[in-house]
Order: structure tokens, then C-alpha cells, then sequence
């Protein structure tokens, strides 16, 4: 139970279920487009006759020049909230930027992949770029002993809003005649129109419970934007002498690659090795509901447990899943995998966001969060390029010259199976790095930087 901790602050039970709402109400695009009907849809459709490893391929790059877009501009953007007291409000604008894209995916024609990855890439930016003041905003509505609690809420209320959302929408694609839609596929153009309506009616919940920033008598956004480039370079100095703060970040930056890539690429993987779009899908939704409870226990865990520890659980998960994957066979073995995703997920998501927030001065959260976010989407920029190109080359590498029909089928199953491997290094050297942080010496070279 999250109690108040000071009724009339930023601490009051209201100011914390408005930020953790946020997770409910965006958590719709992660799982309706990003990790569902977008990849679907952009391989049946806007890529209709394409080859698989090279739709694959697409897919990664424009996920990845979405990411490179949001890491670019994340630290600026954070300097920026900071120094003119703008979190809340660029929350609410990038908010409202993916809401229209995602609305926009609906209108789409046939056959146009690069359009679609473009207003894609347009959702992305305005999904991401608002976790990035909604992460800085948690040092501000939770208390120092509650930080893991309420950001393992804000994602056990992510997998539930996100989960409830995706059933309903998956339902419509299944039995489209009792919705009053033609087909599955303008069930799926509708479903973008739900997840643009959930999204910003949520939304709403954070804008009117969460407290404004502080006022700040601020100049003109000319020198706020040059004083944020400043304070990024400042920033930089900050981390190049907080050894285990940048160990850390390294760290995650390594191992949620690897997170985030399985989210994106899972349901295009599945479909390359010939799984059917609705066995996939029902995966997700198990992934969604196992993910709501195990939040809440991850968080609990980490409280109990020791943070580190359940963050070297969920990594040493993801490593076996990775393998498993490579090799399964049976749409049933997805189903299992996707449990156990569920199981780990939110968890390992919610703890390196808590346990960062302990590293850092809060008073420039939104800045260092800028940082965090960066290096987020920069590892989402590798995940994908990691694994298009690992299938790309395999295929190319493997095939033979004047190969049959049957040989480069065979030849692109293997491929796929080869480039979700991949991986598997980035979990192994994030969880080195993160063996080589110790919070004590963080804590000191905070202490330190304090007072310098």
C-alpha cells in the first residue's frame, strides 16, 4: 500500500498514483504498436511481399532512428526541464506528439513501409522522449524510502493498463464482425485510434494530479536551450567523476539493449521462424498479465532481497531465455518464454530505474535522467542493428549460388534463429559491468561532489 507521506507536498499519495498512472496510460503504445500490431502490420502489409530477414532489417533501422533522434536530444531536453523548471510541461508535449502519430499509423495505405516507419518513428520519439521527464519526475513524487516501491508500481500499473488495452484489441482483430469492422486489418487501424485515446485520456490523470515543477523566473527559450547545452557539458565532467554512477550507466546501457530489443523484435522474430501472428500475440498478452503481479513482487524483492541481487535474477533470466528462443520449435514454447519474460520484465525495469535514482543529485534529476534515457535508447539503436544485420549477413554467408526456393527458406530460418544469439552478449557484459558498481563508493563520490 502507498501511503502519504507528506499529505499536503509533492509526497501525497495523489502526486504518486498521478505519476504511476502515466505508466498506465502509455504502456498502451509500448504493447498495442510497438511490440504488437506495428510489426505485424508493417510485415503483412505495408511490406507485403518483402523478404522476411530484410522487413526484419527495416524495422530495426527505423526503430533506431527513432531512439537516435530521443538519445541526441534527451540530455539537452533534461538540462533544459531542469534549469527552467519544464519537466512537467515536456512530459505533456511529448505526450501528446505520440498520441497524434500513433493516431496517424490508422490512415496509412497499403504498401507504403517507408511512410509507416516514418510516422512510426514519429510515436516512438513523442513515447520516449516523455519517459524521459516521467523518470525524472519520480525523485520528486516518492520519498527516498519508497523509490523502489513506486516505480515497481508505475510498471505492475504499466503491464495492467497495457495488458486490459491489448486483450480488447486483440479481440477486435479476432472477431473484427462484432465490432462493426470489415476485416482484421481495420481492426488493426482501429486499434491505433484506441491506443491514441487511452493514451492521452490517461494521461490527463498525471497532468492534473502530479504537482507543477517549481516556478522559475526563466529568460527567454533562446538561452534556456544554450544554458542546457551548457549544463550537459557540465553534467559530463559530473559523471566522468562519479566512477560508479558512469560504471552503472554503462552497465545498463549494456544489459537493457538486450530488454528492449526482446520487446520490440520478439513478435517479427516469432514470425520469421514461422509462428503464427495470433500465437504471438496471446503470447504477449500472457507476458502483460504475468508482468502486473511480478512488478509488484520484484519491487518487493528488491526491498527484502537487496536490489543488485534481483537485477543479477532477471539478468541471469534473460540469458537463458535468449538461448531457449534460438531453439524453440513450438508455438507452446513461446507461450512458456513469454511467462517467463513477464516474470522479470518490469522487474529489472523498475529496479535500475530506483536504484539509479539513488545515485544521482536530485535536485538535477531530470538533467542526469537525460543521461539515462540516452544510453537507453542509444543501446536500442545497437539491439536491433545487432540483430537485422547478424540475420542479414548469416543468410548471405550461408546461402549458396543458384540456391532452390526450399535451400533459401531453410537458409533464412536459420538466420533468424542465429541473430537472436546475438543478444545474449549484450546481457553477459552488462552484467559484468554492473558486478564492477558499489552504492557505498557512489554514495561517497556523490558526497564529495557536493561539497567540491
Amino acid at each position: 500500500m502507498i501511503q502519504d507521506s507528506q499529505p499536503n507536498g509533492i509526497y501525497s499519495r495523489r502526486a504518486i498514483w498521478g505519476w504511476a498512472l502515466y505508466d498506465w496510460a502509455n504502456s498502451a503504445f509500448a504493447t498495442t504498436v510497438m511490440a504488437v500490431f506495428f510489426p505485424i502490420l508493417f510485415k503483412q502489409y505495408w511490406s507485403h511481399g518483402i523478404d522476411a530477414n530484410l522487413s526484419t532489417f527495416r524495422l530495426g533501422i527505423g526503430n533506431a532512428g527513432a531512439s537516435l533522434i530521443v538519445a541526441l536530444v534527451a540530455p539537452v531536453m533534461g538540462a533544459f526541464a531542469d534549469g527552467g523548471g519544464h519537466r512537467k510541461r515536456l512530459l505533456i508535449g511529448f505526450t501528446y506528439l505520440g498520441v497524434l502519430m500513433t493516431a496517424a499509423l490508422a490512415l496509412i495505405p497499403q504498401g507504403q513501409w517507408a511512410l509507416a516507419l516514418l510516422v512510426y518513428a514519429g510515436g516512438v520519439i513523442g513515447f520516449s522522449g516523455s519517459v524521459v521527464f516521467y523518470d525524472a519526475l519520480l525523485p520528486r513524487v516518492a520519498p527516498p524510502q519508497r523509490l523502489d516501491q513506486v516505480s515497481s508500481l508505475g510498471y505492475a500499473l504499466g503491464y495492467l493498463g497495457g495488458g486490459l488495452l491489448l486483450a480488447i484489441n486483440v479481440a477486435m482483430t479476432l472477431k473484427p464482425g462484432f465490432f462493426g469492422l470489415a476485416d482484421a486489418t481495420q481492426a488493426v487501424r482501429a486499434a491505433f485510434v484506441c491506443v491514441a485515446v487511452w493514451w492521452g485520456l490517461f494521461a490527463l490523470l498525471t497532468v492534473v494530479w502530479v504537482p507543477p515543477d517549481p516556478k522559475i523566473r526563466h529568460p527567454a527559450l533562446g538561452p534556456q536551450f544554450a544554458a542546457g547545452w551548457h549544463k550537459v557539458k557540465a553534467t559530463l565532467k559530473k559523471i566522468r567523476r562519479l566512477k560508479m554512477l558512469f560504471t552503472f550507466l554503462l552497465a545498463y546501457w549494456c544489459y537493457i539493449d538486450g530488454v528492449d530489443t526482446i520487446v520490440r523484435m520478439a513478435v517479427d522474430f516469432g514470425m520469421s521462424i514461422g509462428f503464427n501472428s495470433n500465437d504471438l500475440v496471446k503470447a504477449l498478452l500472457i507476458t502483460q498479465f504475468v508482468g502486473f503481479p511480478a512488478a509488484i513482487l520484484f519491487g518487493l524483492l528488491g526491498r527484502h532481497w537487496g536490489v543488485r541481487r534481483a537485477i543479477y535474477l532477471a539478468l541471469a533470466v534473460y540469458m537463458a531465455v535468449t538461448l531457449w528462443g534460438a531453439f524453440m520449435r513450438r508455438p507452446l514454447e513461446f507461450y512458456l518464454l513469454a511467462a517467463v519474460i513477464g516474470l522479470v520484465q518490469g522487474g529489472i525495469q523498475a529496479l535500475s530505474r530506483s536504484y539509479y535514482a539513488r545515485l544521482i543529485p536530485h535536485d538535477n534529476s531530470a538533467e542526469f535522467f537525460g543521461f539515462y534515457n540516452m544510453l537507453g535508447k542509444f543501446a536500442a539503436i545497437v539491439g536491433p542493428l545487432l540483430m537485422g544485420l547478424t540475420g542479414l549477413i548469416t543468410k548471405r554467408l550461408l546461402l549458396p549460388p543458384a540456391a532452390t526456393a526450399e535451400q533459401i527458406q531453410a537458409i533464412g530460418l536459420q538466420a533468424s534463429r542465429i541473430s537472436i544469439i546475438s543478444i545474449l552478449l549484450l546481457f553477459i557484459v552488462g552484467a559484468g559491468l554492473f558486478f564492477c558498481v558499489d552504492e557505498d563508493k557512489a554514495k561517497v563520490e556523490l558526497a564529495e561532489l557536493k561539497t567540491a
